[in-house]
């Protein structure tokens, strides 16, 4: 093996091969132990491609031994920042020999002739044998580990026993991901001022205060997803996006799920599409009837889109003015795979798991998902507070990433058949309280913004569900994850996107045509729904109006429900 292969040992393939987790992500489970199973047999089924790579590997071996190896950590890998890495004869040779190791069983993987579905199984078992096996994960081969016992005088260590202990007992053996008991709802989280105007059994409608004067005469509407709070948009008041907008003379509403329990099993996508026709409604009523900027997240954005689909069978469109949708799948992410059996064998297990209990648990899916990116969500965590016995830190994203809610059986079957089935890809293939949802009947301007890191609605999809749309459209491809390409407020610093305005290419093709921006898409959008806004009026200067007078102070009652 040549040096040049180790960086960053194909780290990035592997991620894009293993991507379109959702919805059935319950399937990575079975997928990661059937996978390591598979993965040790397969290997001994080839015992000539084994020997050559174990040659290669040996002679590698011997190089780092003499200190000949030039093999070295992607320069952006913050796992191997520590001096010592590259200073430290011994620990430099243990790093390396990680590298070595990793390198050769990818390239075994490689060499192999195997279907893309099996592939992608091998691929996701060999992805994470490579995270749980990095020398930083452990005591003994960590430099920093030893500096900060010396320095504490033991009390990093007692820290990260601790630390173990509580993880082990409270949070089902993961790392604690955020430091909880730094934010407070209301106070320095979901801050931004408003009111709940409306309430019934499965939202609440909250209406936010105006920050300027004059605002745009057609409202904002948010329908955030439903494995999550709302207050994505409205995280700390340098990251809120609704404070964004409302500094820029936007009106903004959202909708707050309730949290389910298994009494409310028989709640679908036709009572949530319901949910959103009805806050349209009151938010009409309030703007004094004025056409609503419909906007979306993840599968709230899939909601908004099914709501908006309804409204034009009924022909009521004209109650829309435009729709945006962020990182929203409208399509299965494997919906070319050949190898479909695997996703259908573990939708089945996930249907049945939900219909049992009544609801699927927010908690059980988002460590699922932490699985899907584990150098990231699990083993720096395993690092910083157990290695290294630091405390895990206040970060309002991880904040509001684990607190999550749960799914109603029903919708989590609903929404398991869109995706099995690819239901809109097909005129009435889906029907929503007795409409046949046709998206070509949608007329209204669309504006897309999707993930270039996300692994769990990958962007592709995104882009391919922009293109079902026979509308104006627009597409954002932002450069993060699923939620740090929604949460990048102007003046950060790290934000970028890219745009090109040829969306009849494949994903890959728009791709290599795109120039990247730097900055954040947020200001972009801002002048989109100016240009789709209304007349400027005065703000006002209450919440609601006497049909909907304000029942509690934002961020209202449902977003503190566990």
């Amino acid at each position: 093996m040549n040096a040049s292969r180790a960086e960053p040992f194909t780290r990035l393939r592997v991620e894009r091969d293993l991507s379109g987790a959702y919805p059935a992500i319950d399937s990575r489970w079975s997928d990661m132990r059937a996978g390591s199973r598979e993965l040790v047999g397969v290997f001994l089924s080839h015992p000539i491609i084994l020997a050559r790579v174990e040659a290669g590997l040996a002679i590698e071996m011997a190089r780092i031994a003499l200190g000949w190896s030039q093999l070295a950590p992607d320069p952006d890998d913050r796992r191997f920042e520590h001096e010592a890495w590259q200073t430290n004869p011994l620990f430099r040779r243990v790093l390396q020999g990680y590298l070595a190791w990793s390198q050769a069983l990818l390239e075994l993987l490689d060499s192999l002739q195997l279907s893309a579905g099996r592939r992608r199984r091998l691929l996701f078992a060999a992805r994470h044998l490579i995270a749980a096996g990095a020398p930083s994960n452990l005591f003994v081969t960590h430099p920093e580990f030893y500096r900060n016992a010396v320095t504490s005088r033991g009390l990093s260590v007692v820290t990260g026993l601790r630390h173990i202990a509580e993880d082990l007992r409270y949070n089902h053996g993961l790392p604690r991901q955020v430091d909880t008991t730094a934010f407070r709802l209301g106070r320095n989280i979901a801050a931004t001022e408003g009111a709940v105007i409306f309430r019934n059994e499965i939202c609440e409608l909250i209406q936010y205060s105006p920050r300027t004067p004059q605002v745009d005469g057609r409202p904002v509407l948010f329908v955030p997803p439903q494995i999550n709070k709302y207050y994505v948009v409205d995280l700390s008041p340098d990251k809120s996006f609704i404070r964004h907008a409302l500094d820029a003379g936007q009106q903004f509403f959202s909708l707050s799920w309730r949290n389910p329990t298994a009494a409310q099993r028989g709640w679908g996508l036709a009572e949530y599409v319901q949910a959103v026709i009805e806050a349209i409604e009151v938010v009409q009523a309030v703007g004094a009837g004025a056409p609503v900027k419909l906007m979306g997240a993840c599968a709230g954005g899939l909601t908004a889109t099914l709501a908006l689909a309804v409204l034009a069978a009924r022909g009521q469109q004209e109650r829309i003015a435009c729709l945006s949708l962020f990182v929203t799948m409208l399509e299965s992410p494997r919906a070319d795979s050949a190898d479909r059996s695997a996703d259908r064998a573990a939708i089945r297990a996930a249907l049945a798991r939900s219909s049992t209990a009544g609801v699927l648990d927010g908690a059980d899916m988002a460590r699922a998902f932490a699985w899907l990116r584990p150098d990231d969500l699990i083993w720096h965590f395993v690092t910083n507070n157990y290695v290294l016995g630091r405390e895990p830190p206040a970060f309002d994203v991880l904040y509001w990433n684990s607190d999550t809610t749960r799914l109603p059986a029903r919708l989590h079957a609903d929404l398991l058949a869109i995706y099995r089935d690819n239901a809109l890809h097909e005129d009435g293939g889906l029907t929503v309280d007795d409409v046949p949802i046709d998206l070509s009947k949608i007329d209204r301007d669309v504006f897309v913004v999707a993930g270039e890191r996300d692994h769990i609605t990958p962007w592709q999809s995104c882009f391919r569900s922009m293109q079902m749309f026979r509308a104006n459209t627009r597409f954002v491809l932002g450069g993060a994850g699923h939620v740090q390409s929604i949460v990048c407020p102007p003046g950060s610093g790290h934000a970028r996107f890219f745009i090109h305005d040829d969306y009849a290419l494949t994903p890959e093709a728009w791709r290599k045509a795109a120039k990247q921006q730097d900055d954040s898409w947020w200001p972009a959008w801002v002048r989109w729904s100016q240009a789709h806004g209304g007349d400027t009026r005065v703000a006002p200067d209450s919440y609601g109006n006497d049909d909907f007078e304000p029942i509690e102070a934002a961020p209202g009652r449902y977003v503190r429900q566990r």
